[in-house]
């Protein structure tokens, strides 16, 4: 079974987070909801408080397969400004291993230069973000060990990728069904 840590920080985009949670559990993928502030407690872009899972000091990298970035402002900023996660994201790049974003958080890999390359989507209006980039308009891109999605509104779509990565394309659409997305 998969091991996957979704990072919050203050400001980040609440259904981006939560949608990708809430479907990875459904799919019965282990994901961590990881705060980079210090505490649990992480409070969204619109007041809206989670608890975290774990810290992210408490995170055992070696032992997971996909880092997954939220967007959300100040959320982006704040996870970029992460210095320990970004040293994460940059070596998961160099190996290969998945790495997720959506909305703006795409932006930290295409400023990390992460993206050369690469197809790659963001939110409409920053898609200069993804320096090197192959930019995309669709809902979700997936280059290779990246994936990319465009905002919250495609938060489904973006989940569903990530358990399809996991799971196949035959339980991401059986997935999808349940959830009555597109049917």
């Amino acid at each position: 079974m998969a091991n996957i840590a979704i990072f919050l920080a203050d400001g980040f985009e609440e259904i981006e987070a939560l949608t990708v949670v809430d479907l990875c559990r459904r799919a019965s993928l282990n994901i961590d909801m990881v705060s980079v502030m210090g505490n649990l407690s992480v409070t969204g872009s619109h007041g809206i408080e989670v608890k975290a899972d774990k810290l992210l000091e408490d995170v055992n990298f070696d032992e997971m397969d996909m880092l997954v970035l939220p967007g959300g402002m100040p959320g982006t900023t704040n996870l970029e400004k992460t210095e320990k996660l970004m040293e994460q994201v940059r070596a998961f790049d160099a190996a290969g291993k998945f790495i997720s974003a959506i909305c703006a958080a795409p932006g930290v890999f295409g400023r990390a230069g992460l993206l050369q390359g690469k197809k790659a989507c963001v939110f409409p209006g920053l898609e200069g973000e993804l320096k090197g980039a192959d930019v995309q308009m669709s809902e979700t891109t997936i280059d290779g060990h990246i994936l990319t999605s465009r905002g919250m509104g495609t938060a489904i779509p973006f989940g569903l990728a990530i358990v399809a990565r996991f799971c196949g394309e035959d339980a991401a659409t059986e997935l999808g069904k349940k959830i009555v997305f597109r049917v």
